[in-house]
């Protein structure tokens, strides 16, 4: 049988769109951009977040989980280009849980993130804790009181379960959770099998990534989800004992994750939130916390239980102090946090070990 120029033209064309189809979806699949120089200006312009609310809880510490009252969270969805129904396959598409710090959301850091993340192909979502709660107006102390490290756990699961439930391209089994200062904290301990068992309900993150966070409570019986932990400072943060944040590495190490502790020498405290260099706030080094099997967190200074807002107010009271500590923009530590957790991140979407284990 005889094929036409036409046809065979046709047929020539296809084999070369099957060809550049598949080529893409290698380099998609090798996630090498993502150590590379990050998007930033006009690159990610165009990615416009989108406000979401979703159900989520307010837990005052993990033993309250059964009981806690309900709650709307709020978020910004950021996603890739042409993820609508038919444009992309099924559950591929990873995902990134911003939690912020004590001063909350900021545009620097996790909009800017967020689209970032969108441009390179994740999507994210920036969880506001503070909103959620109507504390985003409360003064700074009222809302470390009242908004706990468990809330924003909370949050961080119902914003992954709220948007694997609306948006089939997002992957589940890919998620990744990436917390600063107060988040960063958050996204520490939600390493801890018990906690993602009790709030995941389901869920659990691939990764955990914390940005500058103060290392203040340790697990008695560490026992981690298996996923591996990055932990970033900057030397010139007097917030951060390194030493503190070792110990926590090696506790979660013990309890079955692999760890790693960046020091990025000359950076301070919330280096890519973009306000200029400055001190505010007090330190934490006198504070001393343990999360008991159960979930209960006890101050090993009195010996309480950190069960209700006038208890944490209580613990923190005495164990808070010391001089303001550095905080401001530094970005040759953003563009070494970038690439750091580009390679994380790299590492586990491509199946390896993000510390060459």
């Amino acid at each position: 049988m005889r094929h036409s120029g036409t046809a065979r033209f046709g047929l020539l064309i296809a084999g070369l769109a099957v060809g550049a189809a598949q080529g893409s979806s290698a380099q998609a699949n090798d996630w090498s951009h993502l150590t590379r120089p990050w998007p930033g200006g006009s690159g990610i312009e165009s990615f416009a977040g989108r406000d979401i609310r979703f159900p989520t809880a307010s837990p005052f510490a993990p033993t309250d989980t059964d009981s806690a009252e309900g709650a709307t969270g709020v978020g910004t969805l950021y996603l890739p280009k042409s993820t609508g129904p038919g444009r992309r396959p099924a559950r591929s598409v990873p995902i990134v849980i911003l939690l912020h710090g004590a001063s909350g959301v900021r545009y620097a850091r996790e909009h800017v993130y967020g689209r970032q993340f969108a441009a390179m192909g994740l999507a994210s979502v920036a969880v506001d804790v503070f909103a959620a709660r109507k504390s985003g107006g409360a003064g700074f102390v009222r809302r470390l009181i009242d908004v706990t490290e468990t809330m924003m756990i909370a949050d961080a699961f119902a914003a992954l379960r709220w948007v694997v439930r609306k948006h089939p391209v997002v992957d589940p089994r890919r998620a990744f959770v990436m917390g600063f200062s107060y988040g960063g904290m958050a996204a520490a301990y939600m390493l801890d099998r018990r906690i993602t068992g009790k709030l995941g309900r389901g869920l659990r993150f691939a990764g955990h990534i914390a940005f500058y966070g103060p290392c203040i409570a340790r697990f008695a019986k560490p026992r981690t989800t298996g996923a591996p932990l990055l932990m970033m400072y900057g030397t010139a943060d007097e917030l951060i004992d390194p030493a503190r944040c070792l110990a926590y590495l090696d506790d979660m190490k013990r309890g079955g994750s692999a760890g790693r502790l960046i020091a990025i020498e000359g950076a301070p405290h919330q280096w890519d939130g973009g306000w200029p260099q400055f001190r505010i706030g007090r330190q934490m080094h006198g504070c001393r916390l343990r999360v008991e099997p159960d979930g209960a967190i006890r101050d090993l200074n009195t010996g309480l239980v950190m069960a209700s807002p006038v208890l944490r107010m209580t613990i923190l009271g005495l164990c808070v102090g010391g001089p303001p500590y550095l905080i401001g923009r530094d970005d040759r530590a953003r563009r070494i946090s970038n690439r750091a957790v580009g390679g994380f991140l790299r590492a586990i979407l491509t199946g390896k070990e993000p510390f060459g284990g």
